[in-house]
């Protein structure tokens, strides 16, 4: 935090477009997601409304800066169906539904792996519940925060929740989901600047703490 500051995160105006943000950003650069999140502005498609009334091949044009149009787009259209379905297509009746349910729920749709789920539970939501992604998993394993077993190299998703989790176990219930939000924020803001696919320590406010692991 004293490296960065406040992150502010989840870059969008409303708890829907942080959900179409969620599935865009798959495997895509934030860049591209931005021009996609325009393309839906402009289309008045930003709401579960004007996402519907739009025809598929019309999202799939929409969403075609982000990449993986062919299923980024059936799966949108799966989660509005589920939300209208489900929750009369209320986002505030979705977000109180209990954590554990509603992610079990997530899981199940099209296009949902933990990491999008996480993300649209906690930033769409407000469900304290961590988000763990690849610049976690480089900076974990680069510190050695998580014991491997022998023959195991990858992290898994959940080994990574459970690190956050008990990072914070200390701190009051209710506020969790915000410290959740900016931890995870300022993953992403240091493994962007630092933790890439290749590392480079000079300047990162955590190189003490790598010293430090080996």
């Amino acid at each position: 935090m004293r490296a960065y500051g406040p992150q502010h995160w989840w870059p969008a105006k409303t708890a829907f477009e942080v959900i179409l943000g969620a599935y865009l950003t798959q495997s895509t650069a934030w860049k591209a997601v931005e021009r996609s999140l325009e393309n839906l502005r402009e289309a008045g498609a930003l709401t579960p409304e004007g996402l519907r009334a739009i025809p598929l091949a019309k999202l799939r044009k929409l969403i075609r800066p982000s990449g993986f149009i062919s299923r980024k787009a059936p799966a949108i259209r799966a989660f509005v169906a589920m939300l209208e379905k489900e929750f009369g297509g209320s986002l505030s009746a979705m977000a109180a539904t209990p954590t554990a349910a509603l992610r079990e729920r997530l899981l199940e749709l099209p296009g949902v792996g933990n990491e999008t789920a996480d993300a649209i539970l906690l930033y769409a939501l407000g469900h304290p519940v961590p988000v763990a992604d690849e610049y976690l998993r480089r900076i974990a394993n680069r510190h050695g925060l998580v014991a491997l077993p022998p023959g195991r190299a990858r992290i898994q998703y959940d080994e990574l929740s459970d690190l956050t989790r008990k990072a914070f176990a200390g701190d009051a219930e209710e506020s969790r989901a915000q410290l959740f939000n900016e931890f995870h924020a300022l993953t992403v803001a240091v493994g962007k600047a630092h933790c890439g696919r290749t590392a480079r320590c000079d300047g990162c406010p955590l190189a003490a703490d790598l010293h430090r692991a080996n």
